[in-house]
This record gives structure tokens, sequence and C-alpha cells, in this order.
């Protein structure tokens, strides 16, 4: 597998659901909608709606005993990626991390305003449920609504948001916040997208082998979303703003605890490399080894190597 080309005809898939999914730029209002698409259009890895999908083909994604319909991962990772993305336009704005670049662009305040980008990440967040609810019958359906609103609620990615908020420029945080931290404000998602991509395979979690395959993927995130949070620490603070497509070094200027600051470079190098070599032994347990899944992994600790 040329894990590159892959990731890039995935991205390609990803990119033409997104256009088909999202409201035209050309519905009333025009302006609300040309800025949700301008932020969710605007680039980025697809790293979450990519695990939608690459989970859900693990299962073949049929319901298990059933030989039809298949279920379409696609609305379901839309929906992903228009909550990652609302999160992005938010964490911009300058009530909270006041940010004028994202994915190599003016940020959606910058290039309309703040009130539009306030209103363009709700109506993301919003329209990531009706991508689920038109998208899927009830069984899966009401499950992937839950799993997906645990991740994005108060207890994990907006309470990471919050915790992360606190932290700057408070004196002696510890390990044990800054894990909470990265598991809600990052990982949260990450975990989810591949739940998510599960439910859709097995259709149900009910019998045995697929609620242990879908602790698997719950494992899996886990790891992952950790790694990917430490990757983001390092590449913050050993890379350029025309590299990332975001401003470099913010974290430091802004005084907020990281991985970095916390354990220095070197040793978060080391965690995150273990955590995704973490991820990937728990990718191989799950049916056919998921290839694709092991190689992403790897993908991302090559970033800091």
């Amino acid at each position: 597998m040329n894990i590159s080309e892959e990731i890039a005809r995935r991205a390609s898939l990803i990119d033409a659901g997104i256009d088909r999914l999202l409201p035209p730029a050309s519905a009333r209002p025009q302006r609300l909608h040309a800025a949700m698409r301008y932020a969710v259009q605007g680039g980025g890895k697809r790293l979450r709606p990519m695990l939608v999908i690459a989970a859900a083909e693990l299962f073949g994604r049929r319901r298990p005993g059933q030989p039809a319909p298949v279920l379409d991962p696609m609305p379901a990772a839309v929906a992903i990626e228009c909550v990652h993305t609302y999160s992005l336009v938010h964490d911009d704005l300058p009530c909270m991390d006041n940010d004028d670049l994202r994915r190599g662009r003016p940020t959606v305040h910058k290039a309309f305003d703040e009130a539009t980008a306030l209103l363009a990440g709700d109506a993301l967040l919003t329209l990531a449920f009706e991508l689920i609810g038109r998208g899927y019958p009830p069984d899966p359906g009401h499950a992937l609504a839950l799993e997906l609103a645990d991740a994005a609620g108060s207890r994990r990615l907006i309470g990471g948001q919050v915790e992360d908020l606190l932290a700057e420029r408070k004196a002696g945080v510890t390990p044990e916040e800054l894990a909470f931290i990265h598991l809600n404000k990052t990982a949260a998602m990450i975990e989810a997208s591949l739940v998510i991509g599960g439910l859709i395979g097995v259709g149900t979690a009910a019998q045995s082998q697929s609620g242990k395959d879908i602790e698997v993927l719950r494992r899996a995130g886990r790891n992952l979303g950790l790694a990917f949070q430490i990757v983001d620490d390092v590449l913050d603070a050993t890379s350029d703003t025309a590299t990332l497509g975001k401003t470099a070094g913010k974290d430091a200027k802004a005084g907020k605890t990281t991985s970095v600051s916390l354990h220095g470079i070197e040793a978060s190098r080391k965690s995150a490399l273990d955590l995704s070599e973490m991820a990937a032994d728990e990718f191989r347990k799950l049916p056919g080894a998921a290839p694709f899944l092991v190689a992403l992994a790897g993908t991302l600790s090559q970033r800091i190597k």
C-alpha cells in the first residue's frame, strides 16, 4: 500500500461528500452558507472522517445477519468533520485563541466577521445531527447520535476546551490536568470517529464479538488522539507557520501548558511514538488486521521523527 496515495484518494472522496451534503452556498442566507463551506472546504487532513469510513469498511458496512442494505458511512463522516470544523471556527475567535490563520487561509471571522463565524459554527454543529438523522435508520442512528453528542458535549470536547482555556498562564498545571485536556479536547472526537464507523459497519454492538471490536476501536482512538495532540504540541514548538498552515509558536506565547512545556520535546516525541504504536497494536486485533488504519497511525508518528 502506498499510504500517501491512499490517504489522498480517500480525502478526495470525502471532499466530494462534503460538497454534496453541505447546503449550497447559494441557499438563503447566502453569507451563512458561504461561511460554512469556507470553513469546511478550506482543506485539512480529513483524519476524522477518514477514520469513520475506514472503521466501517472493516465490517463490510452490513448489519449482522442481514444482506441489505449496505449502510453508507459518508453522512457520518461528514457529520464528524462538521463538528470538528465548528470547534476550530469557535476556537479561532477573538474570545478564545484569537487566531488569524487556519489551514493556510484567513480564519472564518477574518474572512467574514465574528458574528457570521459564530453562527456558521453553530450551524455546522446542528447540521451534523441532521446528517445522522437523515442518513441512518434508528438502529444504528440512535447509537451514532449518542456517541457524537457525548464526544462533543460538556464533559468531553467542550469540557476539554474549557480546561484548556483555564490552564493558560496557570502555574502548576499537573500531568493529570493536561491528560484530561488532551483526552477530551482532542482524543474524544478521534475516538468517536472510529466507534461511529464501527457501529455503522456492524449495525449494532449487541453481539459479543461486535462489542469487543467496538471497544478495541475505542482504545485505539484514545491512543491515536493522545498521540495526535502531542504531535501537534511538538510541531507548534518546532515548525513554522507556512508549514503548519496556522500560527506557529502560539502555545508558548499564550503561556499554555502543553506536553512540550511540561515534559520537553524529546520526551513528548517518545510519548507520541509510543502511543501511535499502541494504537496500531489495537488496530491489528480487528478484522483483517486493519492495514490502512495501522499505516495511518504510522504516518502520524512520522511527522515528528
